[in-house]
């Protein structure tokens, strides 16, 4: 599966089979978590066999289920490390896509577990994503219009309008979608996220961002 047909058809899941990752997909996910800790400075681990983070049975919204296996989305504070928590765990999402792997973010329904993980002095948990095979594929959020989405001073360029097509299919926090892009002169593209009382518009805007970035090609503009 391509990246691009992964954000596609990738959509959030939140109930999983007991079937085990594999020693050789575990793998490929670590590399590719190992890439993103040296891109990004975060402190991102995959928690293998683990079933007490989502045991919680008073904790019932997203009715999560047979939930073993998560990504702890770990890094410094701030907005800054907010927004890459989002970038590179997206990035780390679809490549799960396309081994048939599927995902869901999570911001507050799971507790932490100790000895599951390791961090570094002047580390937070931002949040984490529940990783496994799916009992069921998920569902596409609700769609709004692309107008919502975006400000430019004249015309719009194809490849704006396919980065702005991934992006509103990035998950957000209760899909409130707080983020907007702005095409500046020279093809410089300038991402924002907007006020919102729930939060996580930094971890939104970063998912995205990675998103319209992929499908929007970084040959043809830059970041603003």
């Amino acid at each position: 599966m391509e990246l691009l047909d992964a954000i596609r058809s990738r959509h959030s899941v939140r109930r999983y089979t007991d079937q085990p990752i594999d020693e050789a997909t575990a793998d490929a996910l670590k590399k590719t978590i190992e890439r993103c800790n040296e891109e990004s400075g975060l402190n991102i681990q995959l928690v293998l066999d683990e079933p007490k983070a989502f045991s919680n049975k008073l904790i019932t919204y997203g009715s999560f289920s047979g939930v073993r296996n998560y990504l702890v989305m770990a890094g410094p504070k701030g907005p800054e490390w907010e927004e890459k928590i989002g970038y590179y765990g997206e990035k780390i999402v679809i490549f799960a896509q396309t081994i048939d792997l599927n995902t869901c973010w999570v911001g507050l329904t799971y507790k932490k577990v100790p000895g599951a993980f390791t961090l570094r002095e002047g580390d937070v948990i931002h949040c984490v994503i529940a990783i496994g095979y799916g009992a069921e594929q998920g569902r596409q959020h609700p769609m709004k219009s692309l107008d919502r989405f975006f400000e430019a001073p004249g015309g719009i360029p194809e490849w704006f309008v396919d980065g702005l097509e991934a992006a509103v299919l990035a998950p957000t926090a209760v899909n409130q979608q707080k983020f907007k892009f702005i095409l500046h002169p020279d093809n410089r593209v300038e991402a924002k996220a907007l006020p919102s009382l729930i939060g996580y518009t930094h971890v939104d805007l970063g998912i995205a961002k990675y998103n319209f970035e992929l499908a929007a090609g970084k040959e043809n503009f830059k970041w603003f």
